[in-house]
């Protein structure tokens, strides 16, 4: 746990300020009742695009992610500061009747509603779709949960790992003769935040036709298998039933990592004129006019043969040599960068994708969206808020509360 972060790699980035960020979405009012990561990047997402996303916390605790650690910046989890930049955050006691009605008060003035909790829960607290859109039938519902709101699975928990798992991808992540891997970051978790947001968008657009809302369900499992759609499309074509390689068993004959004479480098030969321009790049123009190796088929015959002569070359030369020849060439291939690397690629810093901003509790850093919309990438308007920060602002400003009925709810406890 870092207790001084003068020297986190963070204080490197560039500082920004806040902006007006993105206004796609301006006028979209999302209420997220989530917590941990798939949900949160969710409504992460759709706060970046520029609707107002009301994040509703337990109090004392609040999100989950908040106490994954260490490490821990001014006492917040990273994790937590990774998918909740732009929100409002609100601590409410859903089981306090006061406290429902203050989440009831909030949706009459809200166009969406994100949840990660599976349907008998969601009926317990009363904010299941069959309840709210009597009330609130423009209401988009949207459930994210492990397994799907329907089905055998239906009614267990899930994590990101545990979707991996059932999707296939830690079968065939790894080395042949290790274990299974999980991939190296929440892939179920994003993957499935991504898939809420689109849906979202997707519903809101037809609510504008309509005039109804909408009961969207989203699964972890199946937005992670939807993942590893051409390795399973292979398979179902085909019946051969692939294993992990380290990733070398693309469909792609040669698109895997090298050696050279002192870092590893990634290269991809997608098509037969890059595999043409590549043995040009190596000096060696003859190998690929070889009418052996004439297709993307071919060459998979002999791959053995052809990573043999590719690795032989490579490690005549550097990384950074072989990566000068290969942009000369117009040939794809790259580092296998750290996220240290990462976290000093200048390209990143220069537009200001990997960046620091000032929080309640003190600076932060921030990973953007990426995205760039009329030539700006820009999103940030607010720091991942302190638990409870807005909840008299919201109750005020949005609610119209008088300070009494705020003093009254702070009394009774449901705030």
């Amino acid at each position: 746990m870092l207790s001084n972060h003068a020297h986190a790699p963070f204080n490197s980035l560039p500082k920004i300020e806040k902006s007006e960020g993105q206004s796609l979405l301006r006028g979209m009012r999302v209420v997220d009742l989530t917590t941990s990561i798939a949900g949160p990047y969710a409504t992460q997402l759709l706060a970046d695009l520029g609707a107002t996303v009301y994040k509703i916390e337990k109090r004392v605790v609040g999100d989950d992610a908040r106490h994954w650690g260490p490490p821990f910046i001014h006492g917040e989890s990273p994790w937590y500061l990774s998918v909740n930049r732009n929100k409002h955050s609100l601590a409410l006691d859903l089981l306090h009747p006061d406290g429902q009605k203050v989440l009831d008060q909030l949706l009459e003035q809200c166009d969406v509603l994100v949840v990660n909790l599976v349907e008998s829960v969601q009926k317990k607290l009363g904010i299941d779709y069959a309840r709210l859109s009597e009330r609130f039938p423009k209401l988009i519902h949207a459930s994210l949960t492990g397994f799907g709101l329907e089905g055998a699975r239906s009614h267990l928990p899930c994590y990101d790992l545990i979707a991996e798992g059932y999707s296939g991808v830690m079968d065939l992540t790894g080395e042949r003769d290790n274990d299974p891997q999980k991939v190296g970051t929440p892939a179920a978790d994003l993957l499935a935040g991504q898939d809420v947001a689109l849906a979202v968008l997707a519903a809101y657009i037809e609510r504008e036709r309509s005039g109804k809302g909408a009961r969207l369900d989203v699964s972890m499992q199946t937005s992670m298998t939807r993942f590893m759609a051409p390795r399973l499309a292979s398979y179902l074509s085909s019946d051969e039933l692939p294993r992990r390689s380290g990733g070398k068993d693309s469909v792609i004959a040669i698109y895997q990592v090298f050696n050279t004479a002192d870092q590893q480098i990634s290269l991809g030969l997608g098509n037969d004129a890059i595999w043409r321009r590549f043995w040009i790049a190596l000096a060696q123009p003859e190998t690929g006019e070889d009418e052996r190796y004439g297709s993307n088929a071919k060459r998979r015959e002999h791959r053995d043969e052809i990573v043999s002569k590719i690795a032989q070359v490579l490690a005549t030369k550097t990384r950074e040599e072989w990566l000068t020849i290969f942009e000369q060439h117009r040939i794809p291939a790259g580092p296998i960068n750290s996220l240290e690397d990462v976290a000093r690629d200048q390209a990143l810093l220069d537009s200001e994708f990997l960046y620091q901003v000032d929080s309640s509790s003190g600076a932060v850093p921030q990973i953007g969206l990426g995205i760039a919309i009329n030539g700006n990438q820009s999103v940030h308007r607010k720091a991942p808020p302190a638990l409870g920060e807005d909840t008299e602002a919201i109750l005020a400003e949005v609610l119209c509360m008088s300070q009494d009925d705020i003093n009254n709810l702070k009394q009774s406890g449901a705030i």
